[in-house]
């Protein structure tokens, strides 16, 4: 069979692999500038009457977004398994994420109508481009032999947090200004005139991913082969949705992948939680400002990129299994160590001074909160990268596309249920560390059901 087919090749195609990892590159700027460390900020703080009601109505939109990934992902990984175009479908959900990126820039402080463009371009986006990338990690298979599959998902990984970084760099030293100082985090006025009074840099943002995506975006629709057309849309999607039926039905009696699907409902939804509320965290413990965040985000995105460079060897020497169960233990013990931190303590019962004022990291608590996150960004991307190679070890090769819907499915169908947890236990104990420890049982219940996955494919 060729590459094209969905088979395993016997060799790699280095500018098929490069251009298809370019995908992760592309997109990285929606989540690394628009849902967390720039404009969800912005609208939480500017845009929002408080920062309360402003993450009220961020969790609503991104519990939106993720029900609709939740109920289109598997159907239109089903019918494209049985049309066999990949890079079409793909093509047809960039067309509204790219608008509604572009959207945000019309979000701005005091419009009548701000509030509701941010909510619906960043719920619409979040759905578009999570459906897309299911379709773009379904092509795996036909770009590199079976036992690169690990090297080939982290390198994926490791794009996009490369991407995140350099433009997280860019945004926040030469768009993004305070609007006290009008200087962005290098020092810097912004470039374009960009007025910091009315935040155009954080709304910037949103047309600055539009021209990001499409430059980058480009030799994955060039050089990545396709899967070859096999059946017209209408019979595709009675067959589509039939297997569909079929695959949920299998992946329930197949205790392997079933049991890996729910581990990965689990511990996804603790992932979401830690990074929804991790800037207000450390907002509320530490009296972090947007500099101190951002560069935060900067710390983490490196640790994460180093980590995928050695998570990927690690997977396909020793499997994904082991690399998720290291990676979710590490997060449960940093977690607990985080939660121990806030100005004046370190582990529950260390006292130790409160920073100097205008100080950077200059406490012991923020060196040991940033030393705990880095570690935390260092182990969640070789998690996410093994999730996807281990669906690709266990699933059947002929519905790679279905099965990837599924895995979408698991990672956000309950993915509202943590960040509510939170929020409820925060509000009961009014104590953000109470509230954030249930985290760490998110992760505990899907540790202990991956343990009894096997790592071999399903009959």
């Amino acid at each position: 069979m060729s590459a094209v087919s969905g088979a395993h090749p016997k060799k790699t195609d280095r500018r098929a692999v490069v251009s298809w990892a370019l995908f992760d590159w592309a997109a990285q700027p929606f989540f690394t500038l628009v849902t967390t460390f720039v404009f969800a900020p912005y609208f939480a703080s500017t845009l929002a009457s408080t920062p309360e009601e402003g993450q009220s109505l961020w969790g609503f939109a991104t519990a939106a977004g993720g029900l609709g990934i939740a109920l289109l992902a598997p159907i239109l990984g089903s019918i494209a398994d049985a049309t066999g175009r990949r890079k079409r479908w793909i093509l047809g959900f960039s067309i509204p994420f790219l608008i509604c990126c572009w959207a945000f820039w019309y979000a701005a402080p005091g419009g009548q109508h701000s509030i509701a463009i941010a909510l619906v371009a960043f719920a619409i986006g979040t759905l578009c481009i999570e459906v897309a990338t299911v379709f773009n990690n379904a092509m795996m298979p036909s770009l590199v032999p079976h036992d690169k599959i690990g090297r080939l998902s982290s390198f994926g990984w490791a794009m996009g947090y490369v991407s995140g970084l350099v433009t997280l760099v860019i945004a926040l030293g030469f768009l993004a200004a305070s609007p006290e100082t009008g200087k962005t985090l290098l020092g810097f006025e912004p470039i374009f005139g960009l007025d910091p009074t009315t935040h155009e840099g954080d709304r910037a943002v949103g047309p600055f991913s539009v021209i990001w995506y499409l430059i980058f975006v480009l030799p994955m629709f060039l050089f990545v082969p396709d899967a070859p057309h096999q059946a017209k849309i209408g019979p595709a999607i009675r067959k589509g949705l039939k297997e569909l039926s079929d695959s949920i039905a299998k992946a329930r009696s197949n205790r392997n992948i079933f049991l890996f699907l729910i581990s990965n409902m689990v511990f996804k939804d603790g992932l979401v939680a830690l990074f929804a509320f991790g800037g207000i965290y450390s907002a509320g413990q530490l009296g972090w400002s947007s500099i101190e965040i951002g560069t935060f985000g900067i710390i983490l995105t490196i640790t994460g990129t180093l980590g995928l460079l050695l998570g990927g060897p690690m997977d396909d020497r020793f499997g994904a299994k082991p690399v998720i169960i290291f990676s979710l233990v590490v997060l449960m013990i940093c977690g607990l160590g985080m939660i121990s931190v806030d100005r004046t303590t370190v582990f529950f019962v260390i006292e130790t001074e409160a920073a100097p004022e205008g100080a950077l990291f200059a406490s012991l608590p923020e060196q040991v909160f940033i030393a705990l996150g880095a570690l935390i960004g260092a182990v969640s991307g070789p998690l996410q990268a093994s999730c996807r190679s281990l669906l690709i070890r266990l699933a059947p090769q002929e519905h790679m596309t279905q099965y990837f819907g599924l895995l979408a499915l698991s990672g956000k169908v309950t993915s509202f249920l943590a960040p509510l947890a939170v929020g409820v236990v925060t509000a009961l104990f009014n104590s953000q560390p109470a509230g954030m420890s249930v985290i760490l049982v998110f992760f505990a219940i899907g540790l202990a059901l991956l343990f009894v996955v096997k790592e071999k494919r399903a009959g």
